[in-house]
Parts: structure tokens; sequence; C-alpha cells
């Protein structure tokens, strides 16, 4: 296989029996154990026993990875592998079907393998360096939306306390009078993926966690989709604020978001 091939055959098997493993969770989801991070941030049973399958799986192939998951935590070694066992735990408890696995692998301190794995429709978003997008091994690209009065974007709501509520419903109302309209769906992961694959036109979310946007810079990287910080210069994996978009709207979205 080509450089990171395997690791891609391996981390999309592993999503997919991740996803398994959501699945019959989600079924009995009453019965769930879950506890609370912090208002609005839940974890349960299924999130812990889909990374405790990810883990094993990835490090088990290749040992000498380091690894930061949402669950577990972060351990030392050398590419790292990114994840999130159950993005959108929200959704899942409240049986609203967007939801997903992501994997991420760091090499060099960039992303640069992607899987997003939605169990409910049996999708399968996957990228590794020169392979381009796929959908369930199909490839897909991003939108050829070049009008912003066409555009369709994607964000996420911060909720609880977070700092930065004011701010998002000001972007929220300086974009919609120029776009067709925006969805906030509850899942950064499957959000990301559906830019590189042409269901968003864009994206914009700060502070994000690195096992949130691990998987989609990865994906949108390699679909050519534009992605930068808050301002050009701010690296999105060293800060976690992504502004995305296909390139023919870039300019343009992004200009309207920072004019706050």
């Amino acid at each position: 296989m080509t450089n990171l091939q395997q690791e891609l055959a391996a981390a999309v098997a592993a999503a997919e029996e991740a996803g398994e493993i959501l699945l019959a969770h989600y079924r009995a989801r009453e019965r769930l154990t879950v506890t609370s991070k912090r208002a609005g941030d839940f974890v349960s049973e299924a999130d812990v026993a889909a990374e405790a399958h990810l883990r094993a799986r990835l490090l088990g192939g290749w040992p000498g990875d380091g690894w930061l998951g949402e669950e577990t935590g972060a351990a030392a070694g050398g590419r790292r592998w990114v994840v999130d066992p159950l993005d959108g735990t929200t959704n899942f408890l409240r049986g609203l079907p967007h939801w997903c696995v992501s994997i991420g692998l760091e090499v060099a301190g960039r992303p640069v393998l992607g899987v997003v794995h939605d169990p409910l429709r049996g999708e399968t978003f996957a990228t590794a360096p020169g392979g381009g997008i796929t959908l369930n091994g199909r490839t897909v690209g991003p939108a050829g939306t070049d009008a912003m009065r066409e555009a369709l974007f994607g964000t996420g709501i911060p909720f609880g306390g977070m700092a930065h509520i004011a701010a998002h419903a000001a972007d929220i109302a300086r974009l919609m009078p120029h776009c067709a309209g925006v969805r906030r769906m509850g899942a950064a992961a499957l959000d990301l993926a559906y830019v590189a694959a042409g269901r968003l036109d864009g994206f914009w979310e700060r502070r994000l966690q690195l096992w949130d946007i691990g998987a989609g810079l990865a994906l949108m990287a390699a679909a050519g989709v534009q992605v930068e910080g808050w301002t050009p210069d701010e690296d999105p994996w060293a800060t976690g604020t992504v502004v995305a978009a296909v390139p023919a709207l870039f300019d343009t979205f992004a200009g309207v978001l920072r004019d706050g």
C-alpha cells in the first residue's frame, strides 16, 4: 500500500466497528449512565466503550504512536491519533440522528489523515495524502457554489458558560443577510466532512478541541477547501478556531465574519 494507506484502511475499519458499538448503545440509550463535564457537555458509557475499542485497535497496530482522545486524554508517542469516539453526544442521547466517529492522524504537527463515520446513515468520509476525498469509497469533493446568496454554512453555537456566546451571536447576525442559510446541527466533525463533500459551502466556530477538528481539517485540506483561523495568520490546529469555505466564497465569507 502507498504511504498511510494501511493506516487509512485500519482507521476506516476501526471507525465502522466503533459505530456498531455506538448503535447498540443508541438503541438502548434510555438505560445509559450519563455524567456531565459541564453544562451541556455530556459523556456516557457509549463514548467510553467506543474510545476503548478505537484505542486498542489503532495503538495495537501502531504501538509507537501517540494518542489524544476526548475521553482518555493524551499519551506520548511519535505520530498522534486524534480521536473523538462520539461527536454529537447530546444529539445521540436525545435521539437526534446526527452524530459520528471522528479519527485523525497527526504527523509532524499537522493532521494528514481523516475518517468521519456516520453509523446511522452508513456513511464514511475518508482521506489520506494523495488520495482525495471519498464517501463510502466514491470520490466526492466540495460544492461549486460561487454566490453568497446561494451559500449554506454550518456552525456550532457555544453553550453553557462559554465566554464567546455573544460574539458568535453577532457573527450570525452579520452573516445571515448575505447567505441562503446557516445550520447548527451539533457535530462539528460531520459539519467539516460536509464542507469537504459539498453538502455545506463553509463552516466557522471558535475554540473547538483538536478531537473535534482533526479528521475534518485533513478532509478539507484534501478537498481544496480554504481554511484559516479568525485571522489569516492564525493556525486552526493551534487554537481550535476554524473559518473555512470553498475558495470562490472564502474572502467574502471571512470578511463578513471578521467585520466585528
